[in-house]
């Protein structure tokens, strides 16, 4: 056990981490932004273990009142069709919608059609974990600083399809890879922004999401830096887990299955429409991985729910990332297990830093007083990189040469086993 709640904190990344340049011209690197941005550890000393810390998330909480406006968008890719909602966080507002979550209410036309500007104000485009939204109580506070108290950011959230009272207007719904969504976000916000640099922040499924985004991206992406938090990275380690454990089985894979069930049910009229989903053997699932059985299998044609879980996974997409990124978990984390952290893999790439605390449970990291520890490394370092950093000096070229092998061969750290083939 950790001293009175003082959680240990360590880092692994490269031997060589990203080089950056501070605005003022001094040199610095990824490493030290994140060690500076990390503050002491010191948890609630009642909440001694991972699984005291997850479960106290059921303990009924207001969190910080971050306030939204929704916007409906239709998907642009010609697969993966329908609709998807963003929740834009706002100033405080009296409307009412009985349909939305708490505090959020839809922009008017009017409203949404002068949401584009010039200005350089950094803005975070956020993912929540599985079947959340934005008005997760973890996800507000971790956002609060950077639009409450004076904060200058813009913040949005994208919704999985058919969370969040979204509806589900296709066949099409999330999944642990489902990054289209994210990025026609990304991108529609570096058309509609063109001067703000841009960030990304994942929790839990949304982290997994995250950080397969950037990988795939690679070179390429738009973001300036991101952040995951809790990511179970590789799927297939942390649902055996899960099955392995009483509590993990019986409480955190049972409760995952339920709240997946229950979206699915109230979702029962477009399922039975735009799906060749099976909505009574659905009724029968109890744990999580029963219902990907019974759902994510039968949407994309995995063989297997294993199957799914290992062509999900973000473990391999570290090694793709070429923007600064951090990844913060919680060794004790009962849900994204530590024998699912590609330890290795953050050692192999510059532009990576994993960031894990001995306590914390999962997205849980409760301090005495009711606050979130995670909120603080996570807006400091937004803060440090949009504020600090010379963002325009960032090259998306690893440090050092790759090393020597016997054959001539390539490792393709995105490359999926699923292909969609066009009808």
């Amino acid at each position: 056990m950790d001293w009175f709640g003082r959680a240990k904190v360590a880092f692994t990344h490269s031997p060589s981490p990203l080089a950056l340049q501070r605005k003022d011209g001094a040199a610095t690197d990824l490493l030290k932004v994140c060690e500076a941005s990390t503050p002491t550890c010191q948890l609630n000393p009642l909440l001694f273990n991972g699984d005291l810390q997850t479960m106290w998330t059921a303990v009924k909480e207001d969190g910080p009142p971050i306030y939204y406006r929704r916007k409906i968008f239709d998907a642009d890719h010609k697969t993966y069709t329908g609709t998807f909602t963003v929740d834009f966080a706002v100033d405080p507002h009296q409307d009412v919608d009985d349909s939305l979550p708490p505090r959020t209410a839809f922009f008017s036309e009017d409203e949404f059609a002068k949401i584009g500007s010039d200005d350089t104000r950094p803005m975070l485009i956020v993912l929540h974990g599985l079947s959340g939204g934005s008005y997760e109580v973890y996800l507000r506070h971790a956002i609060a600083p950077l639009v409450l108290e004076g904060g200058n950011w813009d913040v949005c959230v994208v919704n999985a399809r058919g969370c969040a009272h979204s509806k589900m207007t296709s066949g099409v719904l999330f999944n642990a890879r489902a990054t289209w969504d994210v990025r026609q976000i990304v991108n529609w916000a570096k058309r509609t922004f063109p001067n703000r640099p841009l960030f990304g922040l994942g929790f839990s499924l949304g982290a997994n999401i995250m950080t397969n985004y950037v990988g795939e991206e690679g070179a390429n992406c738009p973001l300036k830096g991101a952040i995951s938090v809790g990511n179970p990275f590789d799927l297939e380690v942390s649902n055996k887990a899960l099955q392995r454990s009483l509590l993990g089985k019986q409480v955190y894979s049972r409760v995952m299955g339920a709240n997946m069930k229950k979206l699915i049910n109230t979702h029962k009229d477009a399922v039975l429409k735009h799906t060749n989903l099976n909505f009574d053997r659905i009724q029968k699932v109890t744990f999580l991985h029963e219902f990907d059985r019974e759902v994510q299998t039968v949407t994309w044609g995995y063989p297997t729910e294993n199957a799914y879980y290992r062509d999900a996974s973000s473990s391999d997409a570290v090694l793709g990332i070429r923007v600064p990124f951090l990844a913060i978990s919680a060794l004790d984390d009962p849900i994204a297990v530590y024998d699912a952290i590609p330890f290795q893999e953050f050692t192999q790439n510059p532009y990576t830093v994993l960031l894990t605390t001995s306590l914390g449970g999962h997205l849980s990291w409760f301090e005495i007083g009711g606050g979130r520890w995670h909120a603080r490394p996570i807006c400091n370092f937004l803060k440090h990189m949009a504020t600090e950093i010379n963002l325009d000096a960032i090259t998306p070229t690893a440090n050092g040469e790759a090393p020597k092998t016997q054959f001539v061969t390539e490792f393709d750290p995105v490359r999926r086993k699923l292909q969609v083939l066009d009808n």
